[in-house]
This record gives C-alpha cells, sequence and structure tokens, in this order.
C-alpha cells in the first residue's frame, strides 16, 4: 500500500516485494543441489541452497512482522483469510502423513500378498518382517508420547495466558514448550542412534523412518516456530486480541502431537506387535 494514501478498505494490498522471486530461486538451487548430492556431485550447491532458503524465510518474515505489529496492515479480515491458509496448510500436511500410513498399511496389512513382486521374500509373509528388532513401544516411544502431550498443555497454558493478559505466564509455558520439543528431538536422536536397522534394509525400516522421520522434522520446524514466537512475546508484539502469529504456532503443535498419537498406536504399537 502506498505511502501517504490512506486506506479505505480492510484488505491488505502487499508492497511489491523480491522474496517470492528469491525464495523460488533459493528453493531451485536447494533442489538441484540435493538431486547433485544423492549423484555424489557438487555438494557444494545443496548448503549454498540451504543458506539461501533459511535468508529469504528471515528477510521475508521480518516483513511479515512489520506489517502485522509495527504497521497494522493485519485487519481482522486479514487476520481471516490467514487462518484460512493455516487450515490449508495443515490439510495439506494431513495428506503427507496420509500417504506414509498407506504404505505402511499396506505392506503390514497384507505382508504375504503373493502380486506384490517379492514381497513375500522381503517380509517372510508376517509382520514385522522376520528379522527385524523393532522398538518397545512403551519404552523411548511411550516417552516421547508423554512428552508431547505434556508440551500440548503448556503450549495451551501460554495461550491461555495470552488471552488473559498474563505476559509471564505466557512466556513460562511458551519456553517450557521449547524445552520439551527439544527434548523430544533429543530422545527421538538417540533412538535412531541405537535402532537395530537402517532405513535401505527393507520395507519396515523405509515405512517406519518415512513416518516417524518426517514427523521428527515438523517437531523440529514448529519449535522453530516457538523460538520465534517467544522472542515477540519478550518483544511485546502480541495483544490479547491480535496475536495469530502464536495462534498459528500453537494450531502447528497440536497438529503434530497428534499425528505423533497415531503413529505412536498404529506404527509403534500395532505395527511392532
Amino acid at each position: 500500500m502506498s505511502e501517504g494514501h490512506e486506506a479505505n478498505h480492510p484488505y491488505h494490498l502487499v508492497d511489491p516485494s523480491p522474496w517470492p522471486l528469491v525464495g523460488a530461486i533459493s528453493g531451485g538451487v536447494l533442489a538441484t543441489g540435493l538431486v547433485l548430492f544423492m549423484h555424489g556431485m557438487a555438494g557444494w550447491i545443496m548448503p549454498l541452497g540451504v543458506v539461501l532458503v533459511l535468508v529469504t524465510m528471515f528477510f521475508w518474515w521480518r516483513d511479515v512482522i512489520k506489517e502485522a505489529t509495527f504497521q497494522g496492515f493485519h485487519t481482522p479480515i486479514v487476520q481471516l483469510g490467514l487462518r484460512y491458509g493455516m487450515v490449508l496448510f495443515i490439510a495439506s500436511e494431513v495428506m503427507f502423513f496420509a500417504a506414509f500410513f498407506w504404505a505402511f498399511f499396506d505392506a503390514s496389512l497384507v505382508p504375504g500378498e503373493v502380486q506384490q513382486v517379492m514381497r513375500t521374500e522381503f517380509t517372510g509373509g508376517v509382520w514385522p518382517p522376520k528379522g527385524v528388532e523393532v522398538f518397545a513401544a512403551f519404552d523411548l516411544p511411550f516417552l516421547n508420547t508423554m512428552i508431547l502431550l505434556l508440551s500440548g498443555c503448556t503450549v495451551t497454558w501460554a495461550h491461555h495466558a495470552l488471552i488473559e493478559g498474563d505476559r509471564q505466564g505466557l512466556l513460562q509455558g511458551l519456553s517450557l514448550t521449547i524445552l520439551l520439543g527439544i527434548f523430544f528431538t533429543g530422545v527421538q536422536i538417540f533412538e535412531y542412534t541405537h535402532a537395530a536397522f537402517g532405513f535401505t534394509d527393507g520395507i519396515y525400516s523405509s515405512t517406519f523412518y518415512m513416518a516417524t522421520g518426517f514427523h521428527g522434522f515438523h517437531v523440529f520446524v514448529g519449535t522453530c516456530f516457538l523460538i520465534v514466537c517467544l522472542w515477540r512475546a519478550w518483544r511485546g508484539h502480541f495483544k490479547p486480541d491480535h496475536h495469530f502469529g502464536f495462534e498459528a504456532a500453537a494450531w502447528y503443535w497440536h497438529f503434530v502431537d497428534v499425528v505423533w498419537l497415531f503413529l505412536f498406536v498404529c506404527i509403534y504399537w500395532w505395527g511392532g506387535r
């Protein structure tokens, strides 16, 4: 929106920005670098792509924070559009995990399907496949379940504290949620480093690591999301009636919690019996 012109509508007409173009180029460099890295070529392109993407994210989100907090462009109707966008984004993430669960159940429900080429050879006609030493569901996976459930409580505490104008409760709840997220990631790394199977050791290991690893990446992203919210809360950016940035982070974190419950029940408990 041009400076010096008073808005006569509640919508935000975004100023020209270089970040969509820069982001597209950065994403292309990262994708190219990943492909070349997997083929053992030009290993420097992938780190360059990662740096470019991170720089784009930092400056683009900085501009969005300015628009929301200091320039007042995020009116109630703009926030409604942002909410719709976040809901659709989470729905697209649900589809990712639906594909991973589909792969897991397709193999686990019919491990001896003769029409699937060599499936019986790889599974032995049973699930878990013969020779696979799976994790005990009520060991580290159960601990991580308790961690994420507790983190869902603390982020809800932080949200209610924000609505009630309790700044100290907001900071404490967010800090505890971040610590629990880091703890979860640490436990999962420990679990992976002590696993009796690798990513390429068969259909069980591939579906296991794809589903749980992708979820672990989401926990990492959600933790970063909450760290930014903690910084913004400390700076006083959030108000009881204007805090969609925090709401989006809380929605994302609850989504991560729910997905883990399905992972624990379906893959660790049922799929590992």
